[in-house]
């Protein structure tokens, strides 16, 4: 399981919970944070930081955001213009 980060985040971008992140598992989206599920340690620090209560674990997400749980998996797939700034690949 990983947190997910959901609608309210949309063009908000508080890097708050980047900030209290141990292990820097939350990248920067066009859009919104993204929490990669391969790096989360589900430890929930970034939950309480988000000032917009954007931020939920996976199997608690809202019924009508549920959709960002797809997304969210979806921006960790096969990007390489991601990866190579994350340094992961190139």
């Amino acid at each position: 399981m990983t947190y997910i980060i959901a609608a309210p985040c949309i063009d908000v971008l508080d890097r708050g919970c980047v900030d209290v992140c141990p292990v820097d598992c939350i990248y920067e989206g066009p859009d919104q944070l993204y929490i990669d599920p391969e790096e989360c340690i589900d430890c929930g620090a970034c939950e309480p930081e988000c000032p917009v209560t954007a931020i939920f674990p996976e199997d608690e997400v809202p019924e009508e955001w549920e959709s960002y749980i797809k997304k969210n998996y979806g921006y960790f797939e096969g990007d390489v213009e991601r990866d190579v700034a994350k340094g992961r690949a190139g």
